[in-house]
């Protein structure tokens, strides 16, 4: 038993270290972002409510170990300024946000249009850290597309939507469950 154990551990060694051989690729985003904070279980519900404040930013750097999967780190910067709408109700404070996300990408594109090199389609799981009034932790599932704009595929643009899932999200006040959308510029480095 101990010999297929060890003979199926160097085959998925084998595997992997076969798929960081084909593209070992770096990718960086930078763009905007908006804040879906309504306390509604709608991912589109008000769009003239979303969180475009201060200073929308969103960034990321992507390491792609195959032409399917990825691990994605990104950083957002945005706020809820006097008179936002945070969960229903109207706040009377200035609130910062700040983000930090670590997802595994699955690019799925080439099942749906196998013969376009320009869009990939994607889904994306993981984990996140962020803070309105308190700091709370979140579960993240999302998915978007990326649009190559030149033939070899080094420059491109990217939507996405994640919905973030609190842990604590009855008793974090603001920092609960929410959904957040990026619009970004993308470089293969």
């Amino acid at each position: 038993m101990k010999k297929i154990i060890l003979a199926f551990a160097l085959l998925a060694f084998s595997f992997n270290s076969f798929a960081q051989l084909d593209s070992n690729e770096w990718y960086l985003s930078f763009g905007v972002n908006a804040i879906n904070n309504l306390g509604t279980q709608s991912p589109i519900n008000s769009p003239d409510d979303w969180a475009f404040n201060k200073v929308p930013v969103s960034a990321a750097v992507e390491f792609s170990w195959s032409r399917q999967f990825s691990i994605e780190q990104s950083i957002t910067l945005n706020g809820f300024t006097t008179s936002s709408i945070v969960d229903g109700n109207t706040i009377n404070k200035e609130l910062d946000y700040v983000s930090f996300d670590t997802h595994v990408k699955y690019y799925f594109g080439q099942y749906l249009f196998p013969n376009a090199d320009w869009i990939d389609f994607f889904a994306n799981a993981g984990v996140g850290f962020y803070h309105i009034d308190e700091t709370n932790i979140s579960g993240n599932l999302g998915g978007g597309v990326l649009f190559w704009l030149n033939g070899d595929r080094t420059f491109g643009l990217r939507a996405q939507a994640i919905s973030k899932f609190a842990l604590d999200a009855s008793d974090s006040g603001y920092d609960n469950n929410h959904f957040q959308y990026h619009l970004q510029a993308t470089i293969r480095l």
